[in-house]
């Protein structure tokens, strides 16, 4: 239980209700008493059942799928709360849809990810409360104060358990990016679990040609481990893992990241390849009838549950990371 002041309020959408509830367990407060429905037509209507005039209030809800309909559901709790006078507000947002719509790709594409901190903003959020944002410039989308948790300490805790350095040979092993744009969020990985470092490139040779994957780095004989902040179709994570076996001659491939978004194919996917596991954390909820067996998720409602405390206390979370 995490000591904390009064009149905080807690409450959640429908995305991962047992995410807020175990955020909730750790608080040591009861869940606010609210409803977040929808009309037949697909309208959200949301009721709060008790005050939260002055109060500091989180809002706990992921922007995963459906998409927008939690999205819009965040942004009404939103309204309802600065409509029934709370002190403050604070969207609690274990994993932020639209991240991967951060810059123009091409001529007339939208940059998503700012529209919607725009729309938080303007719903009447006072500060956003995150994880592994897939570009952490986002926060700059925002003219609010953003916190951005990492995922990153509880994978390096799950692999120092997994593989003690006493017992495993580190040298053995090898932390890869799956693709160049991850490579920082790699690099700082692969330090804190004192294991080297490996990138699968991928690229076309040629128009209408199938991807060609090179391995840059020693991977053969030795054990891997990808590192991304997201999954959602598997479809790299799963090329990236065969490449490192049949290319680079791995011995074995484990893999990791921080959302499991897994849409599609993505369970029969990660089931067929070579993964030995998947490890994800549970911003997103993964089905309790998940066809995936490779499939596991590491808890992080306790790291939401201090980072709220602090943010209650107006105290550093800097410790989190």
């Amino acid at each position: 239980m995490i000591a904390y002041g009064e009149n905080i309020k807690v409450f959640c959408g429908n995305s991962n209700p047992a995410f807020a509830q175990t955020v909730c367990k750790e608080l040591g407060l009861a869940l606010g008493n609210g409803e977040v429905k929808t009309f037949a037509d697909g309208e959200v209507a949301v009721s709060l059942y008790e005050t939260v005039r002055g109060a500091d209030v989180f809002l706990i809800q992921s922007t995963c799928k459906p998409v927008n309909n939690n999205l819009m559901e965040l942004l009404v709790m939103i309204d309802a709360c600065r409509r029934a006078s709370a002190g403050r507000i604070t969207a609690v947002i274990p994993y932020f849809g639209y991240a991967r719509q951060d810059r123009k790709a091409k001529s007339r594409d939208p940059i998503s990810a700012k529209l919607v901190a725009n729309m938080l903003t303007a719903a009447g959020a006072d500060r956003v409360l995150t994880m592994d944002l897939h570009a952490s410039q986002i926060q700059g989308f925002f003219d609010i104060p953003v916190d951005h948790l990492l995922g990153n300490p509880t994978f390096v805790q799950y692999y120092l358990d997994k593989f003690p350095e006493g017992k495993y040979n580190h040298d053995d092993f090898v932390v890869v990016s799956p693709d160049v744009g991850s490579v920082a969020r790699a690099r700082t990985f692969a330090t804190k679990v004192h294991m080297g470092l490996a990138i699968v490139d991928k690229r076309r040779q040629k128009a209408n040609q199938c991807e060609v994957m090179n391995v840059i780095g020693d991977v053969k004989g030795k054990t891997c481990i990808l590192f991304d902040d997201m999954v959602d179709t598997a479809g790299s994570l799963c090329n990236a893992a065969n490449a490192l076996v049949e290319v680079g001659g791995a011995k074995e491939v484990y893999a990791c990241a921080t959302h499991g978004v897994l849409s599609g194919p993505a369970f029969e996917r990660i089931e067929a390849s070579v993964l030995k596991e998947l490890v994800v954390h549970n911003t997103i909820p993964v089905p309790e009838d998940c066809p995936c067996k490779k499939i596991k998720q590491l808890d992080v409602a306790p790291v939401f549950a201090r980072a709220i405390a602090h943010i209650h206390g107006g105290t550093s979370i800097a410790d989190l990371f």
